[in-house]
């Protein structure tokens, strides 16, 4: 799969917001605006954050109308201050404010990503701990979402089920145990694949040291059962706290020595970040 801006997965993503704001026509541009009438549109921040989605945007607006003009003020990954112009689009006015809403909700949502994404990874500076994503992303949002964590600093876990075995507590149930499901993943897996494990209690730590797996999860453990779990360890296996996992949490379970903290809440909770596009009209009409 094309985990880049260019997978055609973001462009059928984009093909589906835009046809259910606009399938219909812009009933309201189409009424208040002549077809020759030129706009300069600008985006501008409102609060503090890191900007991400700029090409999602120029491929929004130029879907609408290949003739407009995209201009970034700034780059994918800059923090920004409140009243920041990010973008600037010239052209026909009734394109830009078709596309207006559409482009902003992806600006807005994958910046919100980066932001919090960016306020995680500097709880962890100083360590060696690295903060990565989940797959509890929006449906069809994923590669937009995890692009926003790495714009943010921070690292992807899965794409999807296809590329890394992680063996949770329902596997572990169906296998009869976790002997069982790490030896029938060993044996049905690439060579190549590493194995990570659940587990909740210390005895499940050490049953899964027994079987050799390669990274243990260490699944909504307090910081003190966390801490048992890693001196357990002992660098025999790689560590990932996750579940639970909040930002005020996240310098002491640091200093554990975790390896990695995973947070579902970069991709299912941060908030948007704000931003609204200021038209002003260009007198010049299109000939």
């Amino acid at each position: 799969m094309d985990l880049s801006l260019n997978s055609p997965m973001i462009d059928q993503l984009i093909n589906l917001a835009l046809a259910e704001d606009i399938s219909g026509g812009d009933i309201t541009t189409e009424s208040t605006i002549g077809d020759l009438q030129q706009g300069i549109g600008t985006i501008i921040t409102k609060n503090v954050g890191i900007i991400a989605g700029l090409p999602v945007v120029e491929r929004v607006l130029c879907r609408i109308d290949p003739d407009l003009n995209f201009h970034q003020l700034v780059s994918d990954g800059t923090m920004v201050e409140p009243m920041t112009p990010v973008a600037k689009v010239t052209g026909c006015a009734k394109s830009i404010l078709t596309g207006e809403r559409t482009a902003l909700n992806f600006l807005q949502r994958l910046s919100g990503t980066a932001t919090l994404t960016a306020e995680f990874v500097d709880a962890v500076k100083n360590t060696k701990t690295k903060i990565v994503d989940t797959r509890k992303t929006t449906p069809g949002w994923r590669l937009l979402q995890k692009y926003a964590v790495r714009i943010g600093g921070g690292k992807n876990h899965r794409f999807g089920l296809y590329d890394g075995i992680l063996i949770k507590d329902n596997h572990i149930v169906a296998a009869g145990g976790i002997r069982q499901a790490v030896e029938m993943a060993r044996s049905g897996a690439p060579h190549t694949a590493k194995i990570e494990i659940e587990v909740e209690t210390i005895d499940q730590v050490e049953e899964a040291l027994k079987t050799k797996a390669d990274i243990l999860l260490l699944d909504n453990m307090s910081n003190e059962t966390m801490q048992a779990a890693v001196k357990k360890v002992n660098g025999n296996a790689i560590t990932e706290a996750s579940g639970g996992i909040t930002l005020d949490r996240i310098p002491a379970i640091s200093k554990i020595g975790v390896n990695f903290i995973s947070v579902g809440a970069l991709t299912h909770s941060a908030m948007p970040l704000d931003m609204s596009l200021d038209l002003k009209m260009n007198h010049a009409t299109k000939t």
